[in-house]
């Protein structure tokens, strides 16, 4: 089964969070667990901060607070657990999971997971004297699509304002928010929120059809999109799942947060390995493959057949093209849609919101959000 290709730290592949932190709605004396995805962890070290308070909660398998409801869990160095008993109201407030690497990557409750095509709506406020302004940018550079009620767009570098709403989020839009003050007095300071946008895989296939003379080498390709990341991995049709070999040498490259590029050279090809292969993408929200043919040509050179029209793209519409049997020669396979039904809608959070329900019943709703506090007050001498 092909692995993703992550970034090198020191020569070792580097850990990565697998998915967003979700927010948390516990009543009142009831218990909550916070769980964080880490991928690749190695010899680092997960840690549980209380984000607000800077609070350390635990490093690790080991409980540094001395909040005796608060424990630790792992399950196989990829799932930590930070486990809350008996909820208080002083329990409320962000949670952040970290690693220890150099630089630390670390995550909040607070960040914001949508599906594709749904609202993301994230907040920020701030305090100072005289008053701050806040605005919003994105952390790679890149603008930020804001959406009127008539469905219009504008793509802006900065948005002013306290609440930051993108509606008919895309993927193209996923990625590191910051949420700026300043009131003119230095410095200004800043707060990171991730938005994640989730959807099913899609694979597109740029050459369906691929020949190759017996004793060279050829090579396979499909290009994955997916949020979360899917696992990746090859199949010799009807089912038999190939293994990484020195027959078989697979890669994938990741190119950016939800694209991936996945391939398979086979060495050396002998006349078993003729035939179809299938490449094959999955994730939390669905699966979806598609096919390549391999055959065989006379002569040294290999042999490619592409498609006279490329796959076109804007910021709201994603697809996979689907060709006709009659496009590819010699083709007699039916082609089919390579997109699985949307079921995205289980990934909305609860609105960057936590409630605690008091004993007596009444909800008390907190909202989750960022809050940048700024005070400027010049010292007095008493």
């Amino acid at each position: 089964m092909a692995s993703l290709k992550r970034r090198k730290m020191g020569g070792v592949d580097a850990p990565e969070f697998g998915e967003p932190l979700t927010n948390l709605t516990v009543p009142i004396g009831r218990d909550a667990t916070f769980k964080c995805i880490v991928v690749n962890l190695g010899n680092y070290r997960v840690g549980w901060v209380k984000a607000d308070t800077k609070a350390i909660q635990a490093i690790h398998e080991h409980v540094i607070t001395h909040n005796h409801r608060v424990s630790v869990s792992h399950s196989d160095h990829f799932t930590w657990y930070l486990h809350i008993k008996n909820v208080q109201e002083e329990d409320r407030g962000q949670y952040m999971c970290q690693i220890n690497t150099d630089p630390m990557k670390s995550q909040t409750s607070g960040d914001t997971m949508v599906p594709e095509g749904g609202t993301a709506r994230v907040s920020c406020k701030a305090r100072g004297i005289p008053p701050p302004r806040v605005m919003w940018k994105r952390e790679d550079g890149q603008e930020i699509v804001v959406r009127d009620q008539n469905g219009s767009k504008t793509k802006v570098l900065s948005f002013q304002g306290e609440v930051l709403k993108l509606s008919k989020i895309s993927r193209s839009e996923m990625g590191t928010y910051l949420c700026i003050a300043s009131n003119g007095i230095p410095p200004t300071v800043s707060k990171r929120i991730h938005i994640s946008v989730h959807f099913h895989p899609v694979i597109q296939v740029p050459n369906q059809l691929v020949g190759a003379p017996l004793g060279t080498d050829v090579t396979l390709e499909c290009y994955v999109e997916s949020s979360p990341k899917s696992i990746n991995y090859w199949v010799k049709d009807p089912g038999e799942l190939i293994i990484p070999s020195e027959h078989h040498e697979m890669t994938v490259r990741q190119k950016s947060m939800f694209e991936a590029e996945m391939s398979m050279t086979i060495k050396n090809i002998r006349r078993e390995d003729l035939g179809s292969y299938i490449c094959v993408a999955k994730n939390s929200l669905g699966d979806v493959e598609s096919k390549i043919r391999l055959y065989e040509i006379p002569g040294n050179d290999r042999h490619v057949y592409q498609y006279p029209d490329e796959r076109t793209t804007s910021d709201d519409e994603y697809g996979t093209e689907i060709y006709d049997d009659e496009d590819i020669p010699n083709n007699n396979e039916n082609e089919k849609s390579n997109r699985v039904p949307d079921r995205a809608n289980k990934w909305y959070s609860n609105d960057g919101k936590i409630v605690i329900t008091t004993p007596n019943g009444a909800p008390t709703t907190f909202t989750a959000t960022l809050t940048v506090t700024i005070v400027f007050l010049l010292p007095t001498f008493i």
